[in-house]
């Protein structure tokens, strides 16, 4: 039997758990109260009604076929990519691998911006076919379709293919596979036979992840699909702002979170049997160098059109960030700083800035706070309570921020929990979201340190809190600063909770660019791009510092 923990380690469980009771399960306790409890009366009318109006099963159809449509693409663009990155080694692969996770990392909003700077009626390429062929009218129509919301699921997730695929066929044995070969079969033969029987773990982890996402996909569909499109994320939003039909929202929520919760699961269970397989770790194998013209030119058909793919949208949006009517210039960055109507009530869009920039750094002290006595105490000796709390800890990450949002808007509106009108609830449902990756962060650098370190310190008459500063904050200091730079570009790229919980003079980046996106006008736009260019830069950037900080690790995302 797993020992109990002593007392004094239970203190660490405070934070966490009075966080997590307070804005994690009674907002979902107030969610299933309002769908079955409407009036503080049992009625299950709005739940049944999902599943008897055309409309609502429309909405969930739609749900379901654009995810099960956008996994499958993604596979299909993924997989020749993670296979090149696991089986060739060459200059800049490891940069390419970077850039082709950044797409993954960046705010929803952005990738929905990047799209319409692309392949919208005002993007680079209608007006240049406009420009070229002297048209009147844009010659690509794709603004608000199923088209434009598939290839933005796909530039979004393909990271999670090609890291999770790749990450583990580079640690796949060639020796069985040239044994294959050796004994008549040919290369594809070797493939389907040998090599991807031992992908499937991988690849249907991958596919569940990316499914997942897809599913409860918001920032994309809301601006990529117009009024027409709507998934069961997109109606949670506007049965809850736009009609106020909170009993229906609560409904739609559940499924949600019934939905995510059976996908997490399994998708956990899976990489359960990757890790397994894959143990023990080991540094990847098996990948050759590029040596002759045919495998370079092999490899850049491989790779290129997937470059492209990821590139152009992302050139675009900078570009037409720059692009005025006369020319490149910055004036929609300008405009950013500006108050053109002077009133007391507009909030310029550089205010913006400042809020989310003050929202994340709230929000990270918050995460460390909540995160790290979670990590101390998990990273503790093997218990009944550990075992049972360390997923526990988690579950925010399988609940949809939507979901979340909605479950605030809800549950704290009354005394004594009444924040809805507080400048904290933002930062409070963004560390909801954040601390989950402080706590994966710290957990395996604490669980490194050796007992022995702490109990030298001891008999050198060093004191518990002189033993922590010399002997654990050095060794975890690169982990902390991990999670905090999670946390910091988690919090100012979110969207999904914001927007329901945000108040309308407290904008953050985020909701500014969907607001602008929203009204007519060459500088609304412009401002849009401007805007969605500096967020991307910033959420770049701390990618690009996560994986200088980060160990190269194998086989996870």
């Amino acid at each position: 039997m797993a020992p109990s923990p002593p007392r004094g380690r239970l203190l660490f469980l405070l934070p966490p758990l009075l966080f997590l009771g307070l804005f994690y399960f009674y907002p979902l306790a107030r969610i299933f109260a309002v769908s079955f409890f409407p009036g503080d009366l049992w009625s299950p009318l709005e739940p049944k009604k999902l599943f008897t109006s055309g409309y609502y099963l429309s909405r969930l159809w739609f749900t379901f076929w654009q995810a099960a449509v956008s996994t499958l693409l993604t596979l299909a663009l993924a997989l020749p990519g993670a296979g090149l990155l696991a089986r060739y080694d060459f200059r800049g692969r490891a940069t390419l691998q970077t850039l082709a996770t950044i797409p993954f990392v960046l705010p929803t909003v952005v990738v929905a911006s990047a799209f319409q700077a692309l392949l919208g009626p005002h993007g680079l390429v209608n007006t240049g076919l406009m420009a070229i062929w002297e048209l009147p009218a844009p010659p690509i129509r794709v603004h608000q379709s199923v088209g434009l919301i598939l290839a933005a699921h796909v530039f979004y997730n393909y990271a999670v293919v090609l890291r999770i695929v790749g990450g583990f066929w580079a640690q796949l044995a060639p020796e069985i596979n040239e044994a294959a070969r050796m004994l008549g079969a040919s290369g594809w033969q070797a493939f389907r036979r040998v090599t991807l029987p031992q992908l499937q773990p991988a690849i249907l982890a991958a596919a569940l992840l990316v499914f997942m996402f897809c599913f409860s996909s918001f920032g994309v569909v809301l601006i990529l699909g117009g009024p027409r499109l709507a998934t069961i994320e997109v109606e949670i939003y506007r049965q809850a702002v736009h009609l106020f039909n909170l009993p229906l929202a609560g409904a739609l929520s559940l499924i949600q979170i019934l939905f995510t919760f059976g996908l997490m699961w399994a998708y956990t269970a899976l990489q359960r049997r990757s890790a397994l397989a894959l143990m023990p770790a080991a540094p990847a194998f098996g990948r050759r160098a590029v040596q002759t013209a045919g495998e370079r030119l092999f490899l850049g058909l491989g790779l290129l059109p997937a470059a492209i793919f990821l590139s152009a949208p992302l050139a675009a949006l900078l570009l037409q960030s720059f692009t005025t009517e006369n020319g490149l210039g910055l004036a929609f960055y300008r405009a950013l700083v500006e108050n053109p109507s002077q009133s007391l009530f507009f909030v310029p869009p550089f205010h913006a800035m400042g809020y989310s920039v003050g929202f994340a750094l709230t929000a990270l002290l918050l995460a460390l706070a909540v995160g790290l006595p979670a990590a101390l105490f998990l990273a503790g000796p093997p218990s009944r309570l550990s075992a049972l709390l360390d997923p526990l800890f988690m579950l925010p990450l399988s609940t949809s921020a939507v979901t979340l949002g909605f479950g605030f808007i809800i549950a704290l509106d009354r005394p004594p929990l009444n924040l809805r009108n507080s400048p904290w609830l933002v930062p409070v449902a963004h560390c909801l979201v954040a601390f989950p990756f402080v706590l994966r962060s710290l957990l395996p650098a604490l669980r490194s340190i050796p007992e022995s370190l702490r109990e030298a310190a001891s008999l050198l008459g060093a004191s518990p809190r002189q033993v922590w500063r010399s002997v654990d904050l050095p060794i975890i200091g690169r982990a902390l600063l991990v999670g905090m730079v999670f946390a910091f570009t988690v919090s100012m790229g979110e969207f999904g909770a914001t927007a329901l919980v945000a108040r309308p003079q407290t904008p953050t980046m985020p909701l500014a660019i969907f607001r602008f996106l929203g009204q007519p006008g060459a500088l609304n736009y412009g401002q849009a791009m401007a805007m969605s260019s500096l967020l991307m830069i910033v959420t770049a950037a701390g990618f690009v510092l996560l994986e200088k900080l980060r160990p190269e690790t194998s086989g996870g995302f």
